[in-house]
């Protein structure tokens, strides 16, 4: 299986026997139970769609409702499919567990990053702002300053920095390394950090 959904549960750091300190993110990946498994002959692609979390009834559309109830399964939160899988090996209804990791490997962790609304300038781009309050500039050091040209090209280009909505987008973290793994808890730790906020989901991908 090449990967697993799960929860950042937030960080922590693990010391070695030399007593080095290593920064991790602690992660609850699993158990994911299969909802549907897609093959070539009917649905043109094979893949595994598999589950988290736990979902209210109340929730469920009718839809989702028959979809869930076809494989057996209680709703989950969310639904994800991994393509390119040797579908032979699993069927519906099974868990996919922290144990298809192993101590070692570097995994893709896929999150959505915390969104912070609005921002200005300085903090979403990093701007530096237009220094101390003289020569008349006492409400400016934080405004982003000129944008455009005058009569040539007379409009903003394309890509300006500017403020705006920062933050909520998926992003992956390349290349972790797993530092420790607690299987009877599913619990997972990568090494660095990942993006969301706590009990945020994430996908972890070999």
């Amino acid at each position: 299986m090449p990967g697993i959904l799960g929860k950042k549960l937030g960080m922590t750091n693990i010391y070695n026997d030399a007593g080095d300190s290593t920064p991790v993110t602690a992660i609850q990946a699993g158990p994911c139970p299969i909802v549907a498994i897609k093959t070539k002959e009917k649905d043109g692609y094979t893949a595994i769609q598999i589950g988290y979390g736990k979902k209210s009834k109340k929730g469920v559309n009718k839809p989702e409702t028959g979809h869930f109830a076809k494989a057996g399964i209680e709703p989950t939160r969310v639904l994800k499919e991994f393509r390119n899988v040797d579908i032979s090996d699993y069927k519906v209804g099974d868990n996919v567990t922290v144990e298809i990791l192993k101590v070692g490997d570097k995994v893709d962790v896929v999150g959505k990053s915390k969104g912070k609304g609005f921002q200005g300038v300085i903090k979403r781009h990093g701007f530096s702002g237009v220094g101390g309050r003289t020569h008349g500039q006492g409400d400016r050091e934080r405004a982003p300053g000129s944008i455009g040209q005058s009569s040539d090209p007379s409009r903003v280009l394309k890509g300006m920095k500017m403020g705006g909505r920062t933050g909520g987008k998926q992003i992956t973290s390349p290349k972790l390394k797993v530092i420790k793994i607690l299987p009877e808890e599913n619990v997972v730790f990568v090494k660095g950090a990942v993006p969301g906020a706590i009990n945020s989901i994430v996908e972890i991908n070999k």
